[in-house]
Parts: structure tokens; C-alpha cells; sequence
């Protein structure tokens, strides 16, 4: 007898034990494939693939102008990943359609290649969150280099896909008073892109976008000159200090209080912001407060994973409460209450799988 067979208990079930290796080994295949998955997104080859018919490597290389070295070894961990098709008589490869569905710009919200970013901007801050596991605290925002860069893309794609034709309307009433003309703020407005989409489609509305970041603040501005707009205006704020009293008709928060270091009292100042009629839409992981309860939620090991190594990190380096991404509806709507929001809806959009839409009045 072994010293590690007899280490275990007599009733050691073997199978299990050999199917959750087997689990783990697609565990790691799959990592890979995320990060292989993210490659093919940054660098253009999934869009340049869709256009294609069957195609060697070397074409696959020059339709996308990459490195051909390169692109054969991506193609080849594409195809033992089953994400590209081979035919190894004819030396080519293809996107199926199908695939391609879920991994081109093309594909709007839809495309999971964005999501897959994240796994390698996560990673590269692996020994930081190790460390936190020891030592407490978090890693500040200034360690996720292409942070920015990236929830700017993901927001992007969602709100490109129905901001204005699908998520406004969610609150009734809202588009005529938009086009009448109102004050809006966007709290922790990152990029600015949801902000200068509103604003373009409603002019005679005034728009106000604050964030803590000089970076990201400096991004939306150039979006705005971009554009031309000159119905809007960004600060560097950190919004659970605002002191604006019945200032705005509508406030909106896109996917931002979840990682706020202090999104109690970030609450209770969109309250006070608000003008009595006033609304605050707030958009946030769909989720539930109860870990049993998102046990089948086809996103849950990847928004944990994303809480863990980035939201509730940033939050505790901040000196915040580390809310976390997964805070879930109760605890949302129990917050919102305590900040003296009284009228509570929660809805979803169809366009957008990741979020609950929380439309709240003050009382």
C-alpha cells in the first residue's frame, strides 16, 4: 500500500476522483482558450475570418496584415479548441458562422472575445491579490493598465446595442422629458461613451459626467470634442462626496456602484441630487445576494472571479467596504432603500443578458 493510498478515507470514491481531474484538465484548456480567445479579438483575426472562405494560413496571415509565424500557431489552438475547423487535406481553415456569432465586433454584445480580455488583465495582477489573501487590504485601480481601455469597449458594445432605442424607454416617460430638455448626471461615467450617446441623441437635455479618474475623465472629453457636443461637461469627482442638492432630473450609473469604495453614501448623494420628480437608473450585475441562488447563473465562476481580482479589491484598497460584483437584488435593493429610495423596480433588457436595470425614485 502506497503512502498516499493509504492517506485516504475508506470511503475515497475513485470515480469522482478521476472526473474531477478530468474537469480540472478542461479547467486549464479552456484558460488557455480564453486567453488565446482574447488574442483573436485584440489582433482582428475572428473579424477577419467571418469574411473568409476556407483558407490557408498564410491567407489567414495576410487578410488580417499579422505575422504568419503567429497566426499558424493561433490557428492550431483554435483548432484543437474546436473554435476553427480544419481540413488537413487541403491545409485550410474556417469560422463556421456560428462560431463567429459570438466572436466578432460584428456580433455587438454578443461577442464573448471582449469578455475574454478580462482573463489576462486579471491574471497580470495574480501575485497582488495573493498577497491581499495574507495581508488584507487591495489592489488599487492604478494596477489594471488596459482597465480602462477595456470596460470601455465591453460598455460600449452594450450600449451601442440599445442605450437609447431599448434601455431609456425602460423608464416610461422618460425619452419625451429627455427630448424636452432635463439635467442628467452619470455617476462614475468611466469613458464617457454611455453620457456622449445620450447627449448626441438628445440635445436639448444637459449632461454632466463625473468620475474619480483623470484618465478616464480626460477619454470622455475627447469623445465629446470628437463629437461635437456641447451639451455636456465631465469632472473629476469622487462621487460619494457630491454635494449638488435637487440638481438633476435623471442620474444614471452603468455598472459603476458595485465597486465604489463607499456605494452606501454614493446612494444617499444621488438621492439628495435628485429634484423631487426625479429618477435614478441604475445598472448592475444580474445577480442574486444568496450564493445558493446563482449557482446555475451561467456567468457566476467569472463574475466571482472578477469580484475577487478586481471590484471588491479596488473597493478595499480605497478604504471601502468591498461590495463586491455579485452583491446581488437583495442587497441592492436594500441599499437603495436605506439611502431613501422608496419606489424600487427592478427590470431586465432584452439586449443585455449581464444586468438588471433598477429604475428608482426618491421618497
Amino acid at each position: 500500500m502506497t503512502q498516499a493510498s493509504a492517506a485516504r478515507p475508506a470511503e475515497f470514491d475513485s470515480a469522482r476522483a478521476e472526473a474531477f481531474a478530468e474537469r480540472m484538465v478542461g479547467v486549464l484548456n479552456d484558460a488557455a482558450t480564453a486567453l488565446m480567445t482574447s488574442i483573436g479579438h485584440r489582433v482582428g483575426l475572428f473579424d477577419a475570418m467571418a469574411g473568409l472562405p476556407p483558407s490557408t494560413g498564410a491567407e489567414v496571415a495576410a487578410a488580417a496584415g499579422l505575422d504568419q509565424r503567429y497566426v499558424r500557431e493561433w490557428l492550431a489552438q483554435m483548432t484543437v479548441a474546436r473554435i476553427v475547423e480544419h481540413d488537413p487535406a487541403a491545409g485550410t481553415f474556417r469560422l463556421p458562422p456560428e462560431h463567429a456569432a459570438s466572436l466578432t465586433r460584428a456580433a455587438g454584445p454578443e461577442n464573448l472575445g471582449i469578455q475574454a480580455q478580462y482573463v489576462g488583465l486579471l491574471g497580470a495582477v495574480e501575485p497582488l491579490v495573493a498577497a491581499c489573501f495574507h495581508a488584507g487590504g487591495g489592489v488599487p485601480y492604478s494596477a489594471f493598465g488596459e482597465f480602462h481601455r477595456l470596460m470601455a469597449e465591453d460598455s460600449a458594445s452594450v450600449h451601442d446595442a440599445g442605450l437609447v432605442e431599448h434601455v431609456l424607454p425602460l423608464v416610461p416617460g422618460l425619452p419625451d422629458r429627455l427630448a424636452a430638455g432635463i439635467d442628467v448626471c452619470d455617476v462614475g461615467c468611466g469613458s464617457g461613451h454611455a453620457v456622449c450617446l445620450m447627449a448626441k441623441a438628445f440635445p436639448a437635455s444637459r449632461f454632466t459626467g463625473y468620475d474619480f479618474s483623470e484618465e478616464a475623465i480626460a477619454s470622455s472629453r475627447r469623445e465629446a470634442e470628437a463629437r461635437g457636443l456641447a451639451n455636456v461637461r465631465f469632472e473629476v469627482r469622487d462621487v460619494a462626496g457630491m454635494e449638488e442638492r435637487n440638481a438633476f432630473d435623471l442620474v444614471t450609473a452603468f455598472d459603476a456602484i458595485h465597486d465604489q469604495a463607499r456605494p452606501a453614501e454614493v446612494l444617499a448623494c444621488v438621492a439628495r441630487a435628485l429634484r423631487p420628480d426625479g429618477v435614478f437608473l441604475m445598472v448592475d450585475i444580474r445577480a442574486s445576494s444568496d450564493l445558493a441562488d446563482n449557482m446555475d447563473h451561467p456567468f457566476a465562476p467569472f463574475l466571482y472571479t472578477a469580484s475577487t481580482m478586481h471590484c471588491m479589491t479596488v473597493s478595499l484598497a480605497d478604504g471601502g467596504m468591498g461590495l463586491g460584483t455579485m452583491w446581488g437584488r437583495q442587497t441592492a435593493t436594500r441599499m437603495l432603500n436605506e439611502a431613501g429610495f422608496r419606489d424600487v423596480r427592478i427590470v431586465e433588457a432584452p439586449h443585455d443578458a449581464f444586468n438588471d436595470y433598477y429604475i428608482a425614485r426618491p421618497g
